[in-house]
């Protein structure tokens, strides 16, 4: 209980774990996949001394299983940043077995000419693989077509000035942020995105539109604002943030009816919008053509994109 002397919206600090993701523990500390490792384990370790318990020792047994079951049991149980190391182990091989060099080429790659000789096309070391993207395109609505990975849709988030609230006011933001997180039914991501901003178009707009202006001051100070810009696109280091809200659903399941998930993300994106205003953040999710260029400029991330429209605030 706070003294007579605390302040009433004094900020209070709250612990959130690392891994918020982690699943239900199944029997004792263990999840259900650990408990499943183990078991197999357990029993393929218990089937071998039933094998060799007529010519084997126990103790001799026991020494040869003791370091099996150590790595079974680090793989089981240990983690490497925030996954357990059986798929991070999975992953790798994974990984290790991809090609490591991937080109633009959707008909194939052609091999060498036979001209060139078998040394140097051994030096050029393993050829490179066709790439193909997850993508099949852009729906009507926004919605990114993944094919085989399923259906992902983007929104655009605005930005909530925190440090100047009191603490009553970022203790009711928290609140409403938090109950977002613990509504979502799927895979979102909040994705910050930097990129070169374009102002040429917006001081060349400023300069056009200054003679329009009803007093000679603001024509002055519209002139003015538009050298200053311009003289911001000359430094050539003009960033822009973007916080963007991704929402994925993957591929439904044999039997079920396709098209499902386009309109699972389009709904999980109203539900982000109407529950991140109760926080003071607009959600506005992207129509075909600005999803369209907004991959278009994650492909080419030194393609300057046009200024931000005046509903998003200035975020230069």
């Amino acid at each position: 209980m706070s003294g007579p002397d605390a302040p009433a919206d004094a900020p209070h600090s709250t612990r959130i774990p690392a891994d918020i993701s982690r699943p239900d523990r199944l029997l004792g500390p263990f999840t259900a996949r650990q408990t499943a490792i183990l078991a197999t384990a357990a029993g393929a370790l218990y089937g071998g001394w039933w094998v060799t318990r007529a010519f084997m020792a126990p103790l001799t047994y026991g020494a040869l299983v003791i370091p099996v079951a150590g790595a079974v049991a680090a793989l089981a149980l240990g983690q490497r940043e925030g996954i357990g190391l059986d798929r991070f182990l999975a992953a790798a091989l994974a990984h290790a077995r991809t090609p490591k060099r991937r080109v633009d080429a959707p008909e194939g790659v052609p091999p060498l000419p036979a001209v060139v000789p078998s040394h140097w096309a051994k030096a050029a070391g393993p050829p490179p693989a066709g790439m193909r993207m997850p993508y099949d395109g852009v729906t009507a609505d926004g919605v990114l077509d993944l094919g085989g990975e399923g259906h992902s849709a983007v929104a655009t988030c605005s930005t909530v000035n925190f440090e100047l609230r009191s603490g009553a006011e970022q203790q009711g933001l928290t609140a409403a942020f938090a109950r977002w997180l613990n509504s979502l039914t799927g895979s979102t991501q909040l994705l910050v995105r930097c990129h070169r901003v374009n102002l040429t178009s917006l001081a060349g707009a400023l300069q056009r539109n200054a003679a329009a202006l009803p007093h000679p001051a603001l024509e002055q100070a519209a002139r003015a604002h538009a050298d200053f810009l311009a003289d911001l696109v000359s430094g050539d280091n003009l960033l822009s943030r973007q916080i963007l809200l991704v929402a994925r659903e993957q591929p439904p399941p044999r039997g079920v009816r396709h098209g499902t998930g386009e309109g699972r993300v389009l709904q999980r994106l109203d539900e982000a919008a109407r529950a991140l205003a109760s926080a003071e953040i607009t959600v506005t999710p992207l129509e075909a053509d600005r999803s369209a260029r907004l991959l278009a400029a994650a492909c080419n991330p030194d393609t300057p994109a046009l200024p931000a429209s005046g509903s998003e605030g200035d975020r230069v």
